[in-house]
This record gives structure tokens, sequence and C-alpha cells, in this order.
């Protein structure tokens, strides 16, 4: 079963279990799937679902970031539930043990000599580890992988 195919199941499941904040988040992925194939005239992959839901992960947590420096406790705390359920839908995340070997293999693999060269490593890493890992750390990673000594 696909992704988007899970995903719909949660969908009946949520309702017939009547959990209107889970039910309303699965059908916010939902509608974000749908617009993402009606606005390129696409049949959305597994791999596009995943990034979908990651672009909808990274908009909560600057939600929840602004919310709570604007003191607003109650939008905060419907985003974060909004977050645990999109994270469900995420592949299991590696450990930082894993990333630094794949970004050390890439700048091997690149022959990057200095910060110059990050984009290159990028290239090689992100489609490696884009869903899997968070692109801030790993660009964080690479940066020290290539500050000079």
């Amino acid at each position: 079963m696909g992704l988007r195919e899970q995903i719909t199941e949660d969908m009946k499941t949520a309702m017939r279990a009547k959990e209107a904040g889970r039910l309303a988040t699965i059908r916010l992925i939902l509608a974000e799937i749908k617009r993402k194939e009606v606005d390129e005239r696409i049949e959305v992959n597994d791999d596009q679902t995943v990034a979908i839901v990651e672009k909808m992960i990274k908009q909560r947590k600057d939600s929840i970031t602004q919310f709570e420096a604007g003191g607003r406790a109650d939008l905060a705390d419907i985003e974060k539930a909004e977050l645990v359920v999109l994270t469900a839908y995420m592949p299991a995340g590696l450990s930082d043990e894993e990333i630094a070997a794949e970004v050390a293999a890439a700048v091997a693999a690149s022959g990057a000599a200095g910060p110059q060269d990050m984009g290159k490593v990028m290239a090689i890493v992100k489609p490696k580890l884009a869903g899997r890992a968070d692109m801030t750390v790993v660009s964080a990673l690479v940066k020290k992988a290539l500050a000079p000594a």
C-alpha cells in the first residue's frame, strides 16, 4: 500500500473514531497532495508525498516558534498536535552517525576541497537523505566537514 492510500485509510479510521483534530490534519495532507496534482497535472508518488509532508512539518515548526514568541500558547498547541500527526507519515529518521557517514562519503565522492564546494556536496547528499534527515542539520555537517582545518 502506498503512502497516499495509507493516509486515506487513516482518514477513514479517524472519521470512524471521531478524532476531529487528527481528521482535520489528515484532510490538510490530502488537500495539499490534491493541490499539487492539479497544479502540476501529475500523479503524486510516495517520494513526492513525503516531500509534501516534510514541507508541512517545516511550516508547523515555524508556526510553533512564531506563536510561542507571540504568547499564543493555544495556537502553538494546535500546531504541535498537527506536527505529531504529520510526523507519523515520515520515513524512519537516520541517526547522527549515519548522516555524518553519508556526508563524509559525499565529500569524498565530489572531491570537495573547501566551503566553495558546498553546493556540489549538497547536490549529492540531498536526494539520498531527503525525508530521512533534517536538511539544516545536514547542511551544518557539510559546512563543518568542508571548513578549513
